[in-house]
């Protein structure tokens, strides 16, 4: 075995050009490979990152009539849509997909919204007791909504930073807001428990990933009818128990909240995600397809790259006909001048394959830093590809080591 891998490197070292053309096909095969799942992976890690966004693994699901989420700041509630009880949140939670789930209630704005003498811009959410948790937010300074809060109806509110610096820099908390006439009392601040700064790299990804920096004003969801007067339908935010979960968790939470609608047949109101992640989906999916199709592409290069193995293999054994007709004419066995010439093909791809990583890895930064796409150098893709090589050595050398096996000693010393 030693003597074999001893001589094949000999005989790769003592044409080392013919050896490196005949392994050039190999080499941009596998750095080809790598060089495209390399791409298309740091691609799909970057839609995932952007998607999961502070690791909150969240998706909201909200109300939409005709393709539109409803906006109830100027149309009126439909009707079929029931208020949504602690029942319904424990039956999302029993599915595997979702690790914990809250209601809220949104509107972009207030028809009179006042800290003090100044007039405010914010979007009003009405929040559970498992918002916070849920959206991954915490808070800052001050404190949270009690259970004594939400069972009393205590006019209390949250802010978040983007508020706070809207008030001239006075400390809010024990403050009141007026909200639409009805006065609430800042108890704390908010903000993510992480911060995130999506990836942009065009005006489609702005519109995706980068939320509205009018600020949020957070009150007890209890407290909705108080200043809006209506007990309005809810919207739902599902946290799942994975990344991956994601899409499961948000299409369970359409299932189950459109079960229980009772709109009159026809009628164009639905619950929806209009978030990111049936775009990631898509996304994903297409890249998906793009990187079988590549792969199949690069996986040619190989093809040819294990004919020219072969090719050289067969040059090598005409060339070495007498050497072979004398170690068969000393009593060498035909599995072991098989061997010798299987173990050059394989230490011939197999090198050829080391290269190809290399080369693959090095093109991969090379077309991140020219064409700004992000990488990430996928393991199993070099292990596999390593491993294809010498797959490759093996079967496009055995029909040179066959064949040099089973020549004949007495032909074979007579050869010129």
């Amino acid at each position: 075995m030693f003597e074999d891998i001893k001589l094949s490197f000999k005989g790769i070292w003592s044409h080392k050009m013919r050896s490196f053309l005949t392994m050039l096909g190999i080499i941009v095969g596998i750095a080809s490979v790598i060089a495209v799942v390399s791409t298309i992976k740091g691609t799909n890690d970057q839609i995932k990152s952007n998607l999961i966004g502070d690791g909150s693994n969240t998706v909201t699901v909200e109300l939409y009539k005709d393709g539109w989420p409803v906006d109830l700041s100027y149309e009126s509630i439909p009707s079929g849509i029931p208020v949504f009880t602690d029942d319904v949140k424990a039956e999302l939670i029993k599915n595997d997909a979702i690790e914990d789930a809250a209601f809220y209630r949104f509107r972009d704005w207030a028809d009179s919204l006042y800290f003090r003498n100044i007039q405010l811009q914010n979007q009003i959410c009405g929040i559970d007791d498992s918002y916070l948790y849920v959206s991954g937010l915490q808070i800052t300074k001050g404190r949270g909504f009690s259970e004594y809060d939400h069972k009393n109806y205590n006019k209390v509110a949250l802010i978040d930073k983007i508020v706070l610096n809207s008030l001239e820099g006075e400390d809010p908390i024990g403050k009141v807001i007026d909200i639409n006439g009805e006065p609430f009392t800042v108890i704390g601040i908010v903000d993510k428990r992480s911060e995130f700064e999506p990836v942009i790299n065009s005006v489609q990804d702005y519109l995706n990933y980068v939320s509205s920096s009018s600020g949020t004003i957070y009150i007890p969801q209890e407290l909705w009818p108080v200043c809006f007067k209506f007990d309005e339908p809810l919207n739902v935010i599902v946290k799942a128990t994975s990344t991956d979960d994601m899409i499961s968790a948000g299409n369970a939470a359409i299932s189950l909240l459109n079960s229980k609608l009772s709109v009159a047949d026809g009628s164009d109101i639905k619950y929806a995600s209009g978030n990111l992640a049936n775009a990631a989906a898509s996304l994903n999916s297409l890249s998906s397809s793009t990187n079988i199709l590549m792969i199949g592409i690069a996986s040619i290069s190989l093809l040819v790259g294990g004919i020219g193995v072969m090719n050289i293999m067969l040059v090598s054994v005409t060339e070495r006909t007498r050497e072979i007709g004398l170690k068969k004419a000393l009593g060498a066995k035909k599995r072991r001048i098989r061997s010798q010439f299987l173990t050059e093909a394989v230490i011939l791809s197999g090198i050829g394959g080391i290269l190809g990583v290399i080369t693959g890895i090095i093109l991969s930064y090379v077309i991140s830093a020219v064409a700004l796409i992000p990488v990430s150098i996928s393991t199993p893709a070099v292990v596999i590809a390593v491993l294809f090589s010498m797959v490759i050595g093996i079967v496009f050398g055995m029909l040179p080591s066959v064949k040099a096996s089973n020549l004949n000693p007495i032909d074979a010393l007579r050869y010129e």
